[in-house]
């Protein structure tokens, strides 16, 4: 389905601020719809002279009246195609707010239809149309009533090009909605109307009796424990209220978003300014309460340094017990023994290698990049038993990132893989010995190779039934933890061995 970006490219010829606007007004607009109880759509003038939909937004306070997407639709006559605004044409014509003066009849419901022009650098380069439900007959309520006076003074800010605002949110604030608390300020800064949900958040931070009337900012004073806390939650309140009397909208870079803690529970809160013919209108107040989110994030973070912290001191008691086992070697007399403790010391390191990625790690992910060199960097000095045969161990492709419950057996499996090659895979005295780790991958499956320039594999070779300790414990690995196959064959280039893992990716 085409972008917002792509149709406006299509259909349009405007400048890259003003497509800028547009998007940073359906960044927005939920509030309008929420606040309207209506489905909005955004058209422009295409090229061709004809109007297109380039954008719809549907209410989470009603019940949408525009079953189909309209998005993308051109419409030669606006009244040509279900539920098209008639007045969209009026609207960008004269640069003014257009109602219908009567409901039309849509199926089975009465639609009052709207059609806002959004202004921009004191050009019309949109409309709004909108559509709600008029079949109600019903007086409105205390909470409809002032929901539908905030957006009408939201749509004025459109026409004005005034809304959305430049709004500094550095910390990446999300944006609450109306139905979770709506709290509308008059110019003065006293509170006019609070949804019930905004009294529960309000009541949950300590405010034991009604909002009407009050102060916003003289609450959040007596209600925040953090004075410099207050003081910017006050600021805020008070310069989107317009309680200074100039009318003047709040800087750029003011944050009208912030977190606030209070004695007994956390709040988001955003202030949107209403402004318009230069007089301030108040401002409308949006509280969510997520102290339970906070308190979840709290736990999660102190369990993911509480794993991080195991994964440590497993590292530090996994090289315990390699040092121990290197003790045993160095006393040890015999060779077979030294030779097994020795391989010992190497896998246990190679699993601590691991636990030493994820105690630095904060999702339980492994990079194998890093990984490998390292395994790499302590097999690159190995010498071969005869004493004149270096073999060098490098990457030459990126394996990427992996979850620790693969990242380990497949560490485990390559440790085994490059030491059976160094023990097994060179002659005596080679020169420019060398094994090199290549990957392939994609969303589904990860191929990783390892390659030497070796000798190549003895006749009726079979790793199936090898009886090697390490190439059982491969074959086990790759089978039982990582539900891949495994292969060891003769290298492309005709010289060397290739072994070639394939695992799925979960």
């Amino acid at each position: 389905m085409a972008t917002l970006t792509d149709l406006l490219a299509e259909h349009t010829t405007l400048s890259a601020p003003a497509a800028e606007h547009l998007q940073r007004l359906v960044a927005e607009w939920q509030l309008l719809a929420d606040l309207s109880f209506a489905d909005y759509l955004l058209a422009v003038p295409g090229t061709s002279g004809s109007i297109v939909y380039v954008a719809q937004v549907r209410p989470n306070t009603a019940s949408t009246v525009f079953p189909r997407d309209e998005v993308g639709h051109r419409v030669d006559q606006p009244a040509s195609i279900q539920g098209a605004n008639p007045l969209m044409s009026a609207a960008l014509a004269s640069g003014a707010i257009e109602r219908e003066g009567i409901a039309s009849r849509f199926g089975h419901l009465l639609i009052e239809r709207v059609a806002v022009p959004v202004s921009f650098d004191g050009e019309v380069i949109a409309v709004l149309g909108r559509a709600g439900d008029a079949s109600d007959s019903r007086p409105p309520s205390p909470l409809e009533s002032a929901y539908r006076d905030a957006s009408e003074a939201l749509c004025r800010m459109v026409v004005e090009g005034s809304f959305p605002l430049d709004e500094a949110n550095t910390l990446g604030l999300s944006t609450p909605r109306a139905g979770d608390g709506f709290i509308r300020i008059a110019a003065g800064g006293n509170v006019t109307y609070a949804s019930p949900n905004a009294l529960s958040a309000v009541h949950r931070m300590g405010w034991s009796t009604d909002l009407g009337g009050s102060r916003v900012d003289e609450v959040l004073a007596a209600l925040l424990t953090d004075p410099f806390e207050s003081a910017d939650a006050g600021a805020m309140v008070v310069a989107a209220a317009g309680s200074l009397g100039d009318g003047t909208l709040p800087p750029a870079d003011m944050a009208l978003r912030m977190e606030l803690d209070a004695r007994r529970a956390t709040v988001l809160l955003r202030a949107v300014p209403l402004r318009s013919a230069g007089q301030s209108r108040g401002a409308i107040l949006l509280i969510r309460d997520v102290t339970e989110v906070r308190r979840r994030d709290l736990a999660l973070i102190s369990k993911d340094a509480t794993i991080r912290e195991i994964h440590h001191r497993v590292k530090n008691n996994l090289q315990s017990v390699s040092a121990l086992l290197r003790l045993q070697a160095r006393r040890s007399g015999q060779p077979e023994t030294v030779a097994a403790l020795n391989e010992a010391v190497r896998r246990v390191s190679s699993i601590a290698l691991v636990h030493e990625m994820l105690s630095g790690s904060v999702d339980e992910e492994v990079d194998l990049d890093a990984v490998i060199d390292r395994l790499a960097s302590s097999l690159v000095d190995v010498w071969l038993p005869d004493g004149g045969t270096r073999v060098t161990v490098r990457r030459d492709s990126r394996l990427g990132v992996l979850p620790a419950d693969l990242a380990m057996p497949l560490v485990m499996v390559l440790t085994e893989v490059i030491q059976n090659s160094i023990e097994h895979g060179f002659t005596p005295g080679q020169d420019g010995a060398e094994i090199v780790i290549g990957a392939q991958r994609d969303v589904r499956a990860l191929r990783v190779t390892v390659t030497d320039n070796g000798q190549g594999l003895p006749d009726g070779f079979d790793l199936r039934t090898s009886n090697h300790l390490g190439l059982q414990i491969v074959n086990t690995l790759v089978s039982n933890d990582l539900g891949g196959v495994i292969a060891l064959v003769g290298a492309p280039s005709g010289v060397g061995t290739l072994a070639q893992l394939d695992i799925p990716l979960r």
